[in-house]
């Protein structure tokens, strides 16, 4: 069996995650996005690692306008999606059901586009986590910068399929405001108050409240609730898209 993979997570610019994913036996690293290409050199070096490869999510420069600065340092090869040319050259361009390796350990590639076109996540089955940039937060989602309500519900359906025990690895800390929206979009949902209430008391503590387990999101992130009876009364629509796309909106203007 692979040895355990090693996950560091630091915090990068005003509200982003960097994450570094070390696998022993090989001694690779991954950068998972590089909101801050220093801070990544600077992080890798304080833990003895060698970033060998660079694992974009999505184009925007909060993930992937320090790649330049990893490549010139480290020689790391960049796996992305092809939209990530508009900021860096790709060494292997993904797309969904592409299958990418980290010594030993696997992740396989999912479409998760919405927030940009062609947004991608990291899910590592064998190890139980995904990494799925600004695709869905904790209590939340990206804003829809370029996808439509429909594409960005089915992406959001294919987080739904994974394990509940997944754990998920979102790009920022935007938790407490997610859970203000959520308790409006969602008022009579108990198990979303306790977890507002935990992630107050987590924030007042500096600490941060990424990762989340999907178990818990399922049952409180009101974006991912779009097809539930409650959600489809008070916010209307017909299907769960139409559904989830009052709630973005309304997301939006709050």
């Amino acid at each position: 069996m692979p040895g355990m993979l090693q996950i560091h997570q630091f915090p990068c610019l005003s509200d982003n995650y960097g994450f570094l994913l070390h696998e022993p036996d090989s001694g690779e690293a991954a950068a998972i996005d590089t909101p801050d290409g220093q801070e990544y050199l600077k992080q890798a070096d304080i833990k003895g690692w060698r970033i060998t490869q660079i694992w974009n999510t999505h184009w925007h420069p909060d993930h992937a306008g320090g790649n330049k600065a990893i490549i010139e340092a480290s020689g790391a090869k960049v796996v992305a999606p092809r939209e990530v040319e508009k900021l860096s050259t790709i060494d292997t361009i993904v797309g969904d059901g592409d299958i990418v390796t980290l010594g030993r350990h696997q992740a396989h590639v999912i479409d998760v586009s919405g927030h940009t076109n062609g947004h991608i996540a990291y899910h590592l089955p064998d190890d139980g986590i995904a990494f799925v940039g600004d695709s869905v937060f904790a209590l939340g989602c990206g804003r829809m910068f370029e996808g439509k309500p429909q594409q960005f519900w089915d992406s959001l359906e294919r987080i739904r399929q994974l394990p509940a025990s997944t754990t998920l690895y979102c790009a920022h800390e935007y938790t407490q405001a997610n859970a203000r929206f959520a308790l409006h979009a969602d008022p009579d949902n108990a198990a979303l108050k306790e977890y507002a209430r935990e992630i107050d008391a987590m924030r007042e503590k500096g600490e941060p409240t990424v990762p989340m387990q999907l178990g818990r999101e399922l049952d409180t992130n009101p974006f991912l609730r779009a097809d539930k009876a409650p959600m489809r009364e008070r916010w209307g629509g017909t299907t769960p898209a139409e559904t989830f796309a009052a709630l973005r909106a309304a997301k939006d203007d709050f």
